[in-house]
């Protein structure tokens, strides 16, 4: 394990030691084919991945783990995961050509809602400036300008339902 995962771990535990509620450190994603998630994840985050045994690579996405499963010799039909995993970004232009370049943008409107199509980058109704993806094992990931986090403030909200009753 590096220095910068070994930094990142102490300061995971500082957190948990120094908090009541649990927090999120890693979360796993199945994949049909570990391999070539690995390459997917690598270049769609612009980092590399360390496999840590056990059929799983990790990634660095800040202090929380992104995981990837191998889920390869399983009978069972892999399910994807149900919702998105968001993923905060700075460089949201750069992470999107390279999801572009590994023809991995979802299809699709969000809501139905013809103004703001899945697979490229627009401003959704709660104000986060994003765009939709699929891993090559069907996982769906949005990456979101971290300058437009929708984290739920009073503030947030209240724009929120403002904006909701001018639709209607």
């Amino acid at each position: 394990m590096g220095q910068n995962a070994f930094n990142r771990l102490d300061g995971v535990r500082s957190q948990v030691k120094n908090s009541r509620s649990p927090r999120i450190y890693r979360i796993l994603l199945p994949a049909k084919d570990l391999a070539r998630s690995r390459r997917f994840y690598e270049a769609l985050l612009g980092t590399r991945g360390r496999l840590v045994g056990g059929g799983r690579i990790y990634f660095d996405c800040g202090p929380v783990i992104l995981g990837i499963l191998d889920h390869s010799s399983r009978t069972a039909r892999l399910i994807p995961t149900t919702e998105a995993l968001y993923f905060a970004t700075s460089d949201l232009e750069g992470v999107y050509r390279r999801a572009r370049r590994l023809g991995c943008l979802t299809a699709g409107l969000l809501h139905d809602d013809p103004s703001s199509p899945l697979g490229e980058i627009v401003v959704r109704p709660w104000g986060e400036r994003s765009f939709y993806a699929e891993d090559p094992s069907g996982n769906a990931l949005c990456f979101v300008d971290a300058h437009t986090l929708f984290v739920g403030s009073r503030e947030q909200i209240a724009a929120l339902r403002r904006a909701s009753k001018r639709v209607r």
